[in-house]
């Protein structure tokens, strides 16, 4: 791996503990990597982080490896709410973290509510399902605000314009994950353009290998609008390394927003349970259809410019055993 590159991955998650919320199912650790999704076992991380601890000292050793000087943490119904864990975090690794809290709609209970229902669940009961409060976030001691708008019960973005106004006058990013295709284009463009300020990532690269992608990408003609790839090789894992697909993907956005308007990121850790993370980041720079400006474009000098890193430089190279 190079070492003249500042990489910074767009989107991670982090947990010390899963307890999520999808579809009124619990989601939880089960131990080596695995979690119970939607009422069936899928490996959620790498079997060997046997305690299902997703931690940002984990993390790190991975990014160190791999050559990745910063992050952005992103959040995810699924997971839990992460707030207080992150705010660890971020106080503990000023320099290589960006945070986001989780917007939370009536469609996710309270944590202490989730916290109960799964560990009756866990003992055989029958609980009774935890219904969603009022919706809830917060920004203080955040970067951003996470929001999961494929999961909202309303899916009218313009219906929480008065949120996307608070973050954009706290100075703040949203980092959000849309509804496959343009189902939620027209209403973030309304919001795009009352909010004109307003930092906004998309996420998950648009859903690139659904139909109606190039709608979100498009949104990114906005000045402060980039999309971020994270979950592209989860995206187009039936083709699997190198993802030559997913490069053509990147340059058919370059062609539609702009390369200074793409992010990389690997959706660490669930794309880690069958790829390295150094893998994540070798496909981009072993491809031959990149130029090396596009390639540090694409994987860090636009999130410096988009998170407000500073100081940045490119990692010490670590040599492999083999």
């Amino acid at each position: 791996m190079p070492n003249d590159y500042v990489i910074i991955d767009s989107h991670v998650h982090l947990w010390e503990k899963q307890e999520g919320w999808v579809n009124s199912r619990p989601v939880y650790g089960l131990g080596n990597g695995l979690s119970l999704f939607l009422g069936e076992v899928h490996q959620m991380m790498p079997p060997y982080m046997t305690d299902n601890k997703n931690t940002a000292e984990r993390l790190i050793a991975n990014m160190d490896y791999a050559g990745i000087c910063a992050c952005a943490v992103t959040q995810e119904y699924l997971d839990g709410n992460q707030d207080r864990y992150l705010l660890d975090v971020r106080n503990k690794y000023p320099g290589r973290f960006r945070i986001t809290a989780l917007y939370e709609d009536e469609n996710m209970p309270v944590a202490d509510d989730i916290s109960r229902y799964i560990a009756a669940f866990r003992e055989g009961l029958q609980p009774v399902v935890p219904v969603g409060k009022s919706p809830r976030y917060r920004l203080d001691g955040f970067d951003g605000l996470k929001i999961c708008a494929c999961r909202l019960k309303d899916r009218d973005l313009t219906h929480m314009l008065d949120v996307f106004k608070v973050v954009e006058s706290a100075g703040k990013y949203v980092s959000i994950d849309m509804a496959d295709g343009d189902e939620q284009v027209e209403s973030l463009r309304t919001v795009i353009e009352q909010c004109p300020t307003l930092r906004i990532a998309i996420g998950h690269f648009g859903m690139v290998t659904t139909p109606g992608w190039q709608k979100q990408t498009e949104l990114a003609k906005y000045k402060n609008v980039y999309i971020e790839s994270g979950g592209l090789t989860w995206l187009f894992h039936k083709e699997f390394y190198p993802y030559p697909s997913a490069v053509d993907a990147i340059l058919e956005a370059k062609d539609i927003c702009g390369i200074d308007k793409l992010m990389w990121g690997s959706d660490y850790p669930r794309t880690m349970t069958d790829i390295t993370y150094t893998s994540a980041v070798r496909f981009i720079l072993e491809s031959s259809k990149l130029t090396d400006a596009e390639k540090r474009a694409f994987l860090g000098e636009n999130a410096v410019r988009f998170y407000g890193f500073e100081g940045l430089k490119p990692l010490p190279n670590i040599l492999n055993m083999l």
